[in-house]
C-alpha cells in the first residue's frame, strides 16, 4: 500500500472543517491511524492550567462526538478499500488523544530467560499477565530507543527504494 496515496483518499474524503491542518496517516500491517491537529478553544488569559486542560479534553470529546457518524463511514469505506481497520484520532496544544484504535494479538516463543522478565513484571505489580508485560516492554523499548528506531525505518525506506529500482524476477 503507497502510504502516500493513502493520505491523498483521507485528505480528500474527510471534511475540510475537521482540522486545521491537513490529517496524518499512520500505517503497519494491521491498522491506518487517522489523526488531525484541532483547534484550541477561546480561553481568558486568567484560566487555570486545569481549566485550560479541560477545556482541550471537552474540545477533543466534542468532536468526537460530533464526528462519529462521518468517521464511521469513512472508516467502513477505507476499509473495504485497503483491508485494514482504521483508527482516529486528534491532536490539540501538545496532547494527542487516540481512541478506537485496534489491539492486535501477536504470537511470540520466548525461552526461559526471557519468560523470568516477563514474570518478574508480573510479580512486581508492573503488570497484570505476561501479554501485559510484554506490550510494556515494547513500549519502554519504543520510548528509549525511539532515535535508533527511525534510523532504523529510514533504512528500511533506503532497502525498499533499491529493491523496486532492480531487476523485475518475472
Amino acid at each position: 500500500m503507497d502510504d502516500e496515496k493513502l493520505l491523498g483518499w483521507f485528505a480528500g474524503r474527510i471534511p475540510d472543517d475537521w482540522f486545521t491542518e491537513g490529517p496524518k496517516v499512520a500505517t503497519d500491517r494491521d491498522e491506518v491511524l487517522v489523526t488531525g491537529t484541532l483547534g484550541p478553544p477561546k480561553l481568558d488569559d486568567d484560566l487555570s492550567e486545569e481549566a485550560r486542560s479541560a477545556a482541550l479534553r471537552s474540545r477533543v470529546q466534542g468532536w468526537r462526538e460530533d464526528t462519529r457518524g462521518a468517521r464511521m463511514k469513512i472508516a467502513r469505506e477505507a476499509e473495504h478499500r485497503w483491508g485494514r481497520k482504521v483508527s482516529w484520532g486528534a491532536s490539540i496544544g501538545d496532547e494527542t488523544y487516540l481512541f478506537t484504535t485496534a489491539g492486535v494479538p501477536v504470537m511470540t516463543r520466548l525461552r526461559m530467560t526471557e519468560r523470568k522478565v516477563l514474570d518478574t513484571l508480573i510479580d512486581s505489580g508492573v503488570a497484570r499477565s505476561r501479554s501485559d508485560a510484554l506490550a510494556w516492554c515494547v513500549r519502554l523499548v519504543g520510548s528509549k530507543q525511539s532515535e535508533w528506531l527511525d534510523e532504523l525505518r529510514d533504512a528500511l525506506v533506503a532497502v525498499e527504494r533499491v529493491r523496486s529500482e532492480g531487476p523485475n524476477p518475472a
